[in-house]
């Protein structure tokens, strides 16, 4: 059965993607359509319950907070992508370089490993921000530094499943070089968990992004992030709760489509679940 097949019969998958397909297309779209800008304040509307005119409330300057969480979601969308993109291109490639190659090199990474994991993501998260300083490229660096020991230690153990093969001895006995076996030979057999678990890296990069923000570590105002909003909300939420309430929505929106879509990633590339097929 190929993949199409397979995601065509795959509910998780298929719900998965219309549910991320639609947020991205709102947080692209949004700017366009809304008469609002996420900074536009109307003094005559503040803290205003949903209504058509703003479908999530205003905050406690009049702003739509509608179009200040497509905002903060596009931010929040953007930083994510980019720290999983970095750790799955330097994580991946130290994994298979360690599990190749061997020896100290192998011995240094997974000590690196082993300190990184020492820590919780959330505070190794802040412990960076404070180190490095709040912008939103040290939040891309510290969620990137964060889950590069995830993704060394998922291409490191599959590589060394997989460079036993004979494709991949054939390849070293034919004098092909070790970057291009790693790139032609290995990467496309361990790609699939790998891509798993971008899409979960990707749900918890969005819940450390927005952490950091809430706690004013991350974005820095006035630049909206979806943490920003909820942190506003909560100084009024007992007057407003729609500002805090609709922004965490808007989240769990964005994880539950991207959840069902590793899910769906994951069972459409499991080796046994296309035996069965």
């Amino acid at each position: 059965m190929s993949l199409l097949q397979r995601f065509a019969h795959n509910r998780a998958a298929q719900a998965g993607l219309a549910i991320t397909g639609f947020v991205i297309l709102a947080v692209t779209a949004g700017p366009w359509i809304l008469p609002f800008g996420p900074e536009d304040m109307d003094f005559m509307a503040i803290l205003s319950p949903p209504s058509l005119a703003h479908p999530f409330g205003t905050d406690s300057f009049g702003r739509d907070v509608f179009a200040r969480v497509l905002a903060g979601g596009r931010v929040s969308l953007m930083i994510s992508a980019t720290s999983i993109l970095i750790a799955v291109i330097t994580g991946g490639f130290a994994g298979m370089a360690s599990a190749y190659f061997g020896g100290w090199w192998d011995a240094v990474l997974m000590r690196i490993s082993d300190l990184l994991f020492a820590f919780p993501s959330f505070i190794l998260a802040m412990l960076l921000m404070v180190l490095f300083g709040f912008s939103s490229v040290n939040v891309i660096l510290s969620i990137a530094l964060v889950y590069f020991p995830i993704f060394a230690r998922i291409t490191r153990n599959t590589t060394l499943l997989v460079k036993e093969e004979p494709y991949v001895q054939a390849a070293r006995l034919i004098g092909r070089h070790p970057l291009a076996i790693m790139l032609r030979e290995i990467l496309p057999n361990i790609a699939a968990p790998i891509l798993v678990q971008a899409s979960v890296g990707m749900a918890f990069a969005i819940i450390l992004e927005a952490g950091l923000s809430f706690i004013g570590l991350g974005v820095q105002p006035p630049t909206p992030s979806l943490g920003g909003v909820m942190a506003d909300g909560r100084e009024y939420f007992s007057r407003a709760p729609w500002v805090l309430t609709m922004s965490g929505l808007a989240i769990s929106a964005a994880l539950l489509g991207i959840n069902l879509l590793g899910d769906g990633i994951r069972d459409m590339t499991d080796p046994r679940l296309r035996e069965r097929s």
